[in-house]
C-alpha cells in the first residue's frame, strides 16, 4: 500500500496517476486541510474538492481546481445583493459545499462526509482529510497577519510574505484513516506529491508527532518537488520561498524535507542538482516530473512507484 499526502494542482494530478496504476486497497490519500475556511455559511474544503474532483475526472482541465463546464448566477445573483464575491463558488461546486456543512452541522466528521462525497462521485480510491478538526493555515505579512484564503484568493499573493504558522496543529489528531495506514503491515512507501511543501504539505507535517510517525512506519519516504529549473509549476510557491530567504530550488525542496525524507524526485531541468541532493542523505531520481497530460500523470506514478519498489528492496 502507498501512502499519497497531497494538497493543490499538482497533487491532485500525482494522485490521479498514482489511482490509476493502482487498485483502491493499495493507496490511501491524505490531503491537506489549512486551507479549508467557512464562506457565507459554508465549509469550504479547497484541496480536498481538488482531489475529489481531478479523481472523479470532472476538474476543470483549464484551472486544475473546480468543476468543468460550471456556471456562475449564483455568484451574479449574490453580487447583485451586494454580497462578498471575491471567493468564487460555482452553482455545481455550491452543492458540495452544502451538503458537507450540512452533515457536518449534523455530527458527522470531516472524514465520514468526505467518504460519502467521494462515493457519489463514483470515487473507488479512498480519500481522507488529514485531521478531523480544524488547523488553518496563517500567513503573517507586511500587512498583518491574514488567513489563508484572505492571503491568496482576496490578496492574490501580494502581499509579503514573513512566515507561516498552522493554527490548530497543535491540538489536532490525525484522521483516523491515516493512522491506520501508517499502521497497515501492508505499507511499502509514502509519497509526498508535488505540492506546495509550506502550504499543502507542513499543515500534515505540524500534527503533533507526524514527521516520527512517518519515519517509524519503516517505509522509504519519496517527495517530489513542485519546484522545476527554479520556478513554481503552479501557485506561490517559489515567491513564498525568495520573499523567506531561500533558495528556489528543487534542492531547497530536498533541504527543507530533510531528514524526513529517503528519496526526492527532479525533474530533467534540475538533473545537475542530483549531486547535491545525494549529498544530504538523500536518494534523487531525475525524470519527467512536469504533468500535462494523463500520459505524463500515469509515467510519474510509474517512476516514483518502481524507484520505491527498488529502494525498499533489501
Amino acid at each position: 500500500m502507498i501512502i499519497a499526502l497531497a494538497g493543490g494542482v499538482g497533487g491532485a494530478k500525482l494522485v490521479h496517476g498514482l489511482a490509476a496504476v493502482l487498485p483502491p486497497e493499495a493507496l490511501q490519500v491524505v490531503v491537506n486541510t489549512g486551507d479549508d475556511f467557512d464562506h457565507l455559511g459554508l465549509r469550504v474544503c479547497p484541496d480536498l474538492d481538488t482531489v475529489m474532483y481531478t479523481l472523479a475526472g470532472r476538474a476543470n482541465p483549464e484551472t486544475g481546481w473546480g468543476l468543468a463546464g460550471e456556471t456562475w448566477h449564483f455568484m451574479e445573483a449574490l453580487q447583485r445583493l451586494g454580497g462578498e464575491t471575491w471567493f468564487r463558488l460555482g452553482d455545481q461546486d455550491l452543492a458540495t459545499h452544502v451538503r458537507r456543512t450540512c452533515r457536518l452541522a449534523a455530527g458527522e466528521t470531516l472524514s465520514q462526509v468526505t467518504a460519502q462525497l467521494c462515493q457519489s462521485l463514483g470515487i473507488a480510491h479512498p480519500v481522507a482529510p488529514m485531521t478531523n478538526e480544524p488547523v488553518r493555515t496563517m500567513v503573517h505579512t507586511a500587512d498583518g497577519e491574514l488567513g489563508f484564503q484572505d492571503y491568496f484568493v482576496r490578496r492574490q499573493c501580494a502581499p509579503e510574505v514573513l512566515g507561516l504558522r498552522y493554527a490548530g496543529a497543535a491540538q489536532a489528531r490525525p484522521s483516523p484513516a491515516l493512522t491506520q495506514a501508517l499502521r497497515d503491515p501492508r505499507l511499502r512507501a509514502i509519497v509526498i506529491c508535488p505540492s506546495n511543501p509550506y502550504l499543502s504539505i507542513a499543515p500534515l507535517l505540524a500534527l503533533p508527532g507526524m514527521r516520527a510517525q512517518l519515519r517509524q512506519a519503516g517505509v522509504p519516504v519519496i517527495a517530489v518537488s513542485p519546484i522545476v529549473g527554479g520556478a513554481a509549476i503552479k501557485g506561490p510557491a517559489a515567491k513564498i520561498m525568495c520573499e523567506l530567504g531561500l533558495e528556489v530550488s528543487a534542492l531547497e525542496v530536498a533541504r527543507h524535507y530533510s531528514p524526513l525524507i529517503d528519496a526526492c524526485v527532479l525533474d530533467h531541468a534540475d538533473a545537475a542538482l542530483a549531486s547535491a541532493v545525494n549529498a544530504l542523505g538523500i536518494a534523487p531520481l531525475v525524470t519527467g516530473t512536469v504533468m500535462r497530460s494523463m500520459p505524463d500523470r500515469i509515467q510519474l506514478a510509474h517512476e516514483v512507484l518502481g524507484f520505491a519498489e527498488g529502494m525498499a528492496c533489501p
